[in-house]
């Protein structure tokens, strides 16, 4: 399917063939994460009646296992020269503080009383840009086929 598509793109963006198939794979990823996130928050917030922070840690830790294994086994699995562990714990890390400014975010949304659901979108599209960058480039890293200087997988 990715292959379909790119092959439909104009001659001057062929340059970008891999970078686009790997972004339209990680958007998969991050759609899994949302989708997921968001059904498992909706059954927690509005059906449990739990309130919007536990509901947001059970579809985050849901969503974040999900995530981790589409973009490390799918979207950057040709870029992936680093030891299993490494890349667990830069996901892990990088997550971790995003978690922080997505709390911060939906909280201080929630706090002026806009709903999480709108929350969620709005974290979505900051996170959509702040993940990718990051996991290209420091979580799952090109290193041209090396290993880390000292690492053995």
């Amino acid at each position: 399917m990715f292959d379909w598509f790119t092959s439909q793109l104009p001659r001057s963006l062929a340059k970008w063939d891999k970078q686009i198939k790997q972004f339209a794979k990680y958007m998969a990823g991050g759609g899994l994460y949302f989708v997921v996130g968001y059904a498992v928050f909706a059954l927690c917030y509005s059906g449990f009646q739990w309130s919007w922070f536990p509901s947001k840690v059970v579809s985050d830790a849901i969503g974040w296992t999900l995530n981790y294994l589409v973009q490390r086994l799918w979207a950057f699995s040709d870029q992936v020269h680093l030891s299993e562990m490494q890349h667990a714990s830069r996901y892990v890390f990088i997550e971790s503080v995003g978690f922080v400014l997505d709390y911060l975010l939906i909280g201080g949304l929630y706090a002026i009383g806009i709903t999480p659901y709108i929350g969620f979108f709005i974290s979505a599209g900051f996170f959509t840009v702040w993940s990718w960058l990051w996991y290209k480039y420091w979580v799952f890293p090109e290193t041209n086929g090396q290993k880390a200087a000292g690492k053995q997988s």
